[in-house]
């Protein structure tokens, strides 16, 4: 059942206080995780030479924005969680906005790309298509955006403490494609296991076109 909009409030604030209160632990338990092959599947379809400006949406303790940094890009954080925020900002040193995914403020066509690593799955299915235009229009033309969330059969609710929603790749297509985007590619991870072990797929999408205004009215495949 998706959630009502009065319910809305209590899913980001119960999920942000989740990781506020395990924020030192998630660094310690993240920092060396390797995702190396979602930063260059981001980057091969992007488009200009280095610095090109980039949103880690959900940025956490700042692992990424350091990493698109090191290679010479111009990265701004997102990220909900107040503890986050400070630790990403001092981590990287980059410029990192507080903003709760449910209430967005970005600037248009600002970015050249959206890296947005396990985060777009706390967005309640009801939420997503906003989301998703709100992402575009934040994005130059011919933008990109990549995204990894944890996949399953078109379910969400609470999840040890946290909302999500857990798309297979069909429902995942129809989203975005609505909200404006063309595929690129798509893959599942992590590499070189079977698939039923491959808890996350990770697609990357371009803006192109025109978002199609359906609000919350795409439903999910069966």
């Amino acid at each position: 059942m998706e959630p009502q909009p009065e319910d809305l409030g209590r899913i980001s604030a119960t999920t942000l206080a989740h990781y506020n209160e395990r924020a030192a632990d998630f660094w310690e338990g993240t920092r060396d995780h390797d995702v190396r092959q979602n930063v260059d599947a981001l980057l091969r379809h992007m488009r200009g030479a280095p610095p090109l400006r980039i949103l880690d949406f959900g940025c956490g303790p700042g692992r990424d924005l350091i990493t698109f940094r090191a290679l010479g890009h111009e990265p701004v954080g997102l990220e909900g969680s107040p503890q986050f925020a400070a630790m990403a900002r001092a981590h990287s040193g980059c410029e990192v906005w507080e903003q709760d995914f449910l209430a967005l403020a970005l600037p248009a066509a600002a970015f050249d790309g959206i890296f947005a690593n396990a985060s777009l799955f706390h967005v309640p299915s009801s939420e997503l298509p906003r989301v998703l235009r709100e992402l575009r229009a934040s994005l130059k033309p011919e933008g990109v955006l990549f995204a990894s969330n944890p996949h399953g059969h078109n379910q969400e609710g609470w999840n040890r403490g946290r909302y999500g929603a857990y798309h297979d790749l069909a429902a995942w297509r129809r989203y975005l494609a609505d909200a404006g985007f063309a595929e690129l590619e798509h893959y599942y991870r992590p590499p070189g296991v079977p698939r039923e072990q491959q808890a996350w797929l990770a697609t990357v999408w371009r803006r192109s076109g025109a978002a199609t205004d359906t609000g919350s009215t795409v439903s999910p495949a069966k």
